[in-house]
């Protein structure tokens, strides 16, 4: 099939999933052709069945914020016509569901089916799409797809509950690359971060208000009273300067290192001990999973899709939002009885490898299929 993707070329998740999931129907002898305004983060390399198309965005003084929907529209119509695309997968209700649309009317109007296949990832729904700006677009655009799927249960039924919405979705989860991994087991330099009798506990994350970065630094606090360790704060955002703040005031400077973005995150997480993630909301948790496939137990909030990720005693724990004592005693409980550690290391392995991008991806083929024989 010649398959049209389009998705945020950034490092978030519904990011990483579009680019990983089009590399791999590319290994498959499908066709992808991404559709964006730059070249995606994870798209590192091109083979003979990948395209990128850039979207451009000209200038316009009238505009007081330029029509990135309106590009987009007529960017999907030029690669549909001229490489006979036969689905187009879109990820995010909220532009792309919308500007895909339009260009499946434009389409149309020449005589051209596009269907049209719209994959939920969280906050096109959960906070943008509830907002009553864009709730009836969402809505419309949910509705006008041919199929829709959504990364978690939770975040399915998010959906149905905040949207009226007339079209039946199916649970797709996120997935992980097993293979691409492969190389985890080898020398972790833990040396350079900590000493020998140091723990190293890791938090991930874009320190947006939701991810609630200063309970990331107040767990840590109580942790390492008990128990030797340092914390890496790996990600940049909002939230940033408050923890900063927050560690400064608490004299934890020396013990927690803020390292922004980084492109080493499976070297980081190849020498931590524990994953951080205090969320007030998460459609799935895919940075999770990635710590738990390097066999780093998981402390999180049961909120959102997490508790479909991180199962509580098996591969990490999981707490009530806010609840930071608990999680830090989740971590001192984890970190100081050696059995119970591997434990939840192998079950942290087990519940990621479950996720292998092999046990998604004939999902979506069948999806595409049906989304095909529809607009026959």
């Amino acid at each position: 099939m010649k398959i049209a993707i389009v998705c945020y070329p950034t490092y978030g998740g519904s990011g990483v999933v579009a680019t990983e999931l089009g590399h791999a129907l590319s290994i498959l002898g499908h066709e992808i052709h991404f559709i964006t305004y730059k070249q995606p983060v994870r798209l590192d390399t091109l083979n003979k069945n990948i395209f990128f198309h850039e979207v451009f965005v000209p200038e316009y003084d009238l505009f007081h914020y330029q029509p990135y929907e309106l590009a987009l529209s007529s960017r999907i119509v030029d690669v549909v016509k001229a490489y006979k695309i036969d689905v187009l997968h879109v990820h995010y209700a909220i532009p792309h569901a919308y500007a895909a649309y339009m260009a499946k009317m434009m389409l149309k109007d020449e005589g051209v089916s596009l269907p049209i296949v719209t994959t939920l990832h969280g906050t096109d729904i959960t906070l943008v799409g509830s907002h009553p700006f864009y709730k009836t677009a969402v809505t419309f655009s949910i509705n006008n797809s041919d199929f829709v799927t959504s990364v978690s249960k939770s975040l399915k039924n998010d959906t149905e509950s905040l949207f009226d919405i007339n079209k039946p979705i199916q649970v797709i989860p996120n997935f992980i690359d097993v293979n691409k991994h492969a190389h985890l087991e080898r020398p972790c330099h833990r040396e350079s971060v900590a000493d020998n009798k140091e723990k190293i506990i890791i938090h991930i994350s874009n320190f947006r208000p939701l991810k609630r970065v200063k309970d990331v630094v107040k767990i840590f606090e109580i942790v390492q009273k008990e128990i030797p360790s340092k914390l890496l704060m790996v990600g940049e955002g909002p939230e940033r300067i408050k923890a900063q703040r927050y560690v400064k005031k608490n004299n934890l400077s020396e013990k927690v290192l803020f390292l922004g973005k980084s492109n080493e995150v499976n070297e980081l997480l190849c020498y931590s001990d524990i994953f951080l993630l205090p969320s007030e909301k998460e459609s799935f948790g895919l940075v999770a999973l990635e710590s738990m496939l390097h066999k780093v137990p998981v402390i999180s909030t049961n909120t959102g899709g997490l508790s479909e990720v991180n199962i509580d005693g098996i591969s990490g724990y999981l707490s009530s939002i806010g609840d930071v004592k608990q999680m830090a005693n989740n971590t001192i409980k984890a970190l100081s009885n050696d059995k119970l550690y591997e434990k939840l290391q192998k079950g942290a392995f087990e519940q990621a490898i479950s996720f292998d991008i092999s046990n998604i991806i004939p999902k979506y083929e069948e999806v595409y299929k049906k989304a095909l024989e529809s607009s026959i």
